[in-house]
This record gives C-alpha cells, sequence and structure tokens, in this order.
C-alpha cells in the first residue's frame, strides 16, 4: 500500500513538474508578419527596383526612406538600405517563406552583385542572419558592419532554454571571403549555421564606454542539412561555463577585436566590451539572440547556405 502511494506522489510529482515548464514566444518570432519595402536603386548601377523585408506588423513601405523598428518589434536582419556616396542599394538574405499554413523566415548566404556604369563589378557575400536589436540606416560602406548594428535588447529574465524549429540546405562548394574589394578568397573548413542567445550584465562608465559581464551562455553550430522540420533547444548555462563539459572555444566571451556595438545614454554607438564571466546568479540587463546562415566574420560564408528558422521562444521552469 505505502509503495502505491509513493509511485501515485512521485507520478504527480513528474506531472507538477512538467506543467511548471513555460515556452513564451520572443514578439514576433512566429514570422508571421512582414514589412515589406520597395525601394529602387540607383540608376548609376542600373535603376531595378528591389523588395527589402523586415520583420514587423504587416505593411508595405515604398522609397528609400531608412528603416527603424516598427509595430513594437524587437528584430532587426541582415537586410539593409546602404548609402554610398549618393548611389542608393540594397541588400537583402532573409526572407518570409512558407511553413504549414503559416510562415517562417529564410535566411539565405548570397552574393550582392553591383555593377556601375557597365564598368565597375563588385561581389559582395552576405548572410542571412536575424537579430534581437537594430540596424542603423542607411548604411555607409561596408568597413566594420558591426558599427551599424545596435546588438541586443534590455531583458532581466533568467531562462533555461532557447527553443525553435528550424531546417538547414548546406549545398556543396567552397567557403568563401568577398568583400567587394579585390578577388575572391577561397577559404579552409566549412560553414555552419549558428544560433545563440547570450545573456549579459551590461554598465557604462564615466565616459560613455559600455562594459558587460556574461551571465547566460547558448550557442550551438549546424554543418549538416536537415530536410524535414526540426523542434530543437539550446540549453543556456549560467556563470563560467568554461569548464563545462559540452563547452567550445566559441561559446566564449565575445572578442574585443571584433566587437559587438551598443547605444550608450547619450545615443552614441561604442562598443560592448565584454570582460568576465558573471556569478552564476547574477541577474541580466540585456539578451542577445541571433541566428544566422553563417558562422565566421562579415562577408565570409559558404553561398546558397539556406537556413529556414520559426517559432524562436524562450524556456522557462
Amino acid at each position: 500500500m505505502r509503495k502505491t502511494l509513493l509511485l501515485v506522489a512521485l507520478a504527480c510529482l513528474g506531472i507538477s513538474s512538467a506543467k511548471s515548464e513555460t515556452i513564451e514566444l520572443i514578439d514576433f518570432g512566429d514570422f508571421e508578419q512582414w514589412v515589406t519595402r520597395n525601394v529602387k536603386e540607383s540608376s548609376v548601377i542600373g535603376g531595378n527596383e528591389k523588395q527589402v523585408y523586415e520583420i514587423a506588423p504587416t505593411k508595405t513601405l515604398n522609397g528609400e526612406a531608412p528603416y527603424t523598428n516598427m509595430g513594437g518589434s524587437p528584430w532587426a536582419t541582415s537586410n539593409v538600405l546602404a548609402k554610398v556616396a549618393s548611389v542608393t542599394k540594397t541588400s537583402n538574405q532573409v526572407y518570409p517563406d512558407k511553413h504549414g499554413n503559416g510562415k517562417c523566415a529564410k535566411l539565405m548566404t548570397k552574393f550582392e552583385h553591383v555593377k556601375a556604369l557597365n564598368v565597375l563589378t563588385m561581389d559582395v557575400l552576405a548572410s542571412g542572419t536575424i537579430y534581437l536589436g537594430e540596424m542603423l540606416e542607411p548604411v555607409k560602406g561596408t568597413k566594420n558592419p558591426y558599427r551599424m548594428m545596435n546588438i541586443g535588447i534590455p531583458f532581466t529574465k533568467r531562462p533555461v532554454a532557447l527553443q525553435f524549429e528550424y531546417k538547414l540546405s548546406i549545398p556543396k562548394g567552397q567557403r568563401i571571403y568577398s568583400s567587394g574589394f579585390g578577388s575572391k578568397k577561397e577559404l579552409p573548413g566549412q560553414d555552419y549555421a549558428e544560433v545563440f542567445i547570450l545573456l549579459q550584465r551590461r554598465w557604462e562608465d564615466p565616459s560613455g564606454r559600455i562594459h558587460a559581464a556574461r551571465v547566460g551562455t547558448g550557442r550551438e553550430r549546424y554543418g549538416k542539412s536537415i530536410s524535414e522540420w526540426t523542434t530543437h533547444r539550446i540549453p543556456v548555462w549560467y556563470g563560467d561555463i568554461t569548464s563545462h563539459e559540452g563547452y567550445e572555444e566559441y561559446m566564449g566571451l565575445l572578442d574585443r577585436e571584433n566587437p559587438y556595438y551598443a547605444k550608450n545614454s547619450k545615443g552614441k554607438m561604442v562598443p560592448v566590451i565584454e570582460e568576465l564571466w558573471d556569478d552564476p546568479n547574477a541577474t541580466p540587463t540585456h539578451i542577445i539572440v541571433m541566428l544566422s546562415s553563417a558562422c565566421g566574420k562579415p562577408y565570409t560564408g559558404t553561398p546558397d547556405m539556406t537556413f529556414w528558422v520559426d517559432n524562436v521562444s524562450l524556456v522557462y521552469e
């Protein structure tokens, strides 16, 4: 009798634990709504009208006005409007696509071809990337694109995982670097799609510089094609994870030589210097979530790699 009661109690405990889990969709993380921007490029590079997509309440925008996040959407993309020497150019690697009866985000690594006056031709390799933050338009050059990306948003919760659905197509081909200046460079090794969630505790010093301590980490790379939609979770590990069994070098503190940027209290874009691992019980001030069809430095990847993602959510216990 006592054994039966114990089994019943354990079963109830299991049900209670299962019910305690909460999955919260990140705002607009179901990718059902998109802004379509119709932008005419400058005549010197062909004068074509191009479509550029953003993740926000459904709307159509015409013209070359710089885009800022609309309707409360926290998402930015690698899609941009650029203006260099008064020449208007667009770049689009993130698209809405079908998933069942709804939509998803399709992230592609591909070349942007630029031909000016039928003389100067440039090929810029760009990856499809979405992230929590904002892109500051118009982009005025290819040097250090992170300076135009305000990466991360305020956040004080402590999720146990990032959950999303995905599929991935990795073509046979060489990993390439091409910034549009000079010849394309073939690189050794393969490229990977990448997803990560980073929780930071940030603070600003009197000179306006932003510092950060890493509170929580979840980061993975994917190097095999998956043709069927898969629901996946990335666990968030707290504190210093360098001795964790699953630790990989790319999960470490962010590179000071190629830092992400954010706006300081004066509205100036400055590097976010990630200095140390925080206490595992610390409360974050900001969250970074990024999903990309490449994992290398800017202008590096495998052309035509395609990464579909949907229903990006945070898991709590």
